[in-house]
C-alpha cells in the first residue's frame, strides 16, 4: 500500500521544475496522495501549472505568505474543495541578494525583516491557517539548511532565518503535539534550485559539498521528496519538533577539506 494513500496535501513553494518543492510533489503523488500546489507570484504561474497538470493537480492557487488575507482566502478555497487537509509543506524562503553579500554585520534592518518574514514567520501563519482543517495524524513540515547550526559564507541573513525556523519548528511542534499533529523540518545538503541561484559563488559550495561529505553524493529534490514522504507517513508517527539532515552526511563532519589533501 501507498504511505500516503488517502492524504489531502497542500504545498507552497514550487517554482519549477527544480524546485525542492516540486521534488516532494512528484513523491507524494507516486506515494498515493492527492496534492494542491500555491505559488508565490503571478510570474510563475506560467512554469507551476504545467508541472501541476502532469500530476493531474487541479488546485494550483497563487499566495504571498506575507498576506493574512490571502492565506485566509487560500484556505478558504482550500477547506471548500478538499474538506480536510493532512500534510502542509513549506518550502519558502527569500532573502535580498545584497544581504548574501559580504558579512552578516552588514545586514540591512529592512533586509533582516523581509528575511524572517518570508522564511519563517510565513511557516507560523500557515500552520495557524491549517490547523482547523488537520485532524490527529496531521503533518506539517519545512525546509532548513545546515547554516543554520554554523557558518556558511556567503549564507549570512538566512542561516539566522533558518535558525529562528527550526526554533520555530519545535515551539510549533510543543503547541500542536496535543492536537495529534507532528511538524518537523528537513535540512537538505545543497541543491541546485532557483533560490540556490541567489546564493553566491554557489556552485563552487556544491561542488566542494561533494568533495567532502562521507557519501560523496549529491543531494536532488528526489531524496527530499523521499525523506518528506517518511516523514510525513504513519511511519514516522512519533516523530516530531526534529530536524532531519538529508546532506550525505556532511552535518557529522568536524573538518571540512578532502581526505585526500591531508
Amino acid at each position: 500500500m501507498s504511505l500516503l494513500n488517502g492524504k489531502n496535501v497542500l504545498i507552497f513553494g514550487v517554482a519549477n521544475d527544480h524546485s525542492i518543492a516540486w521534488g516532494i510533489a512528484k513523491e507524494m503523488h507516486n506515494e498515493g496522495a492527492t496534492i494542491a500546489l500555491s505559488y508565490a507570484a503571478e510570474i510563475l504561474e506560467r512554469r507551476v501549472k504545467p508541472l501541476a497538470e502532469s500530476i493531474g493537480v487541479t488546485f494550483v492557487e497563487e499566495c504571498d505568505v506575507t498576506s493574512d488575507d490571502q492565506i485566509d482566502q487560500l484556505f478558504a478555497k482550500m477547506e471548500k474543495e478538499f474538506g480536510t487537509l493532512d500534510i502542509l509543506v513549506h518550502a519558502i524562503a527569500f532573502a535580498n541578494r545584497e544581504d548574501l553579500l559580504g558579512r552578516y554585520l552588514d545586514t540591512s534592518r529592512e533586509g533582516f525583516r523581509l528575511a524572517m518574514d518570508v522564511s519563517v514567520y510565513s511557516f507560523t501563519a500557515l500552520a495557524r491557517a491549517s490547523r482547523p482543517l488537520m485532524k490527529p495524524g496531521g503533518s506539517m513540515v519545512t525546509m532548513t539548511y545546515y547554516g543554520s547550526q554554523k557558518v556558511i559564507p556567503r549564507y549570512n541573513v538566512m542561516g539566522v532565518a533558518k535558525a529562528a525556523l527550526e526554533a520555530t519548528v519545535r515551539y510549533l511542534a510543543a503547541d500542536l503535539g496535543p492536537e495529534g499533529i507532528r511538524v518537523n523540518a528537513l535540512s537538505a545538503g545543497p541543491i541546485r534550485t532557483l533560490a540556490a541561484a541567489g546564493i553566491p559563488k554557489f556552485k563552487q559550495l556544491h561542488r566542494e559539498f561533494m568533495q567532502v561529505a562521507p557519501l560523496r553524493e549529491g543531494i536532488t529534490p528526489k531524496d527530499i521528496g523521499d525523506a518528506a514522504v517518511w516523514i510525513s507517513s504513519d511511519k514516522a508517527s512519533k516523530i516530531t519538533g526534529e530536524v532531519l539532515f538529508i546532506d550525505s552526511g556532511y552535518n557529522i563532519l568536524g573538518l571540512t577539506v578532502p581526505t585526500d589533501s591531508l
